[in-house]
C-alpha cells in the first residue's frame, strides 16, 4: 500500500510562512493601522475635535535652571 498523503491531491499541504513573509505581513498591518489613525485625525480636525493620541504624549517644553 502506498501512502495516501503523497498520491491524494485533495489533501493540501500547508507550509510555514517564511521570515520575509512574516515581516511583510507585520509591515502591512502597521501601515493599515497608521492609515486608520491618520484618517481618524483628519476627521477630527474637520469636526473641530482635538487629536487623540494612542502613543506617548507630546514632549514638554524644556525648562532651564536659570
Amino acid at each position: 500500500m502506498s501512502d495516501k498523503n503523497e498520491s491524494d491531491p485533495s489533501i493540501v499541504q500547508r507550509r510555514q510562512p517564511t521570515e520575509a513573509e512574516l515581516r511583510r505581513a507585520r509591515a502591512a498591518q502597521k501601515l493599515r493601522e497608521n492609515l486608520q489613525r491618520r484618517k481618524q485625525q483628519a476627521r477630527a480636525r474637520r469636526d473641530g475635535e482635538a487629536d487623540l493620541t494612542d502613543g506617548l504624549p507630546a514632549a514638554k517644553p524644556h525648562q532651564s535652571d536659570d
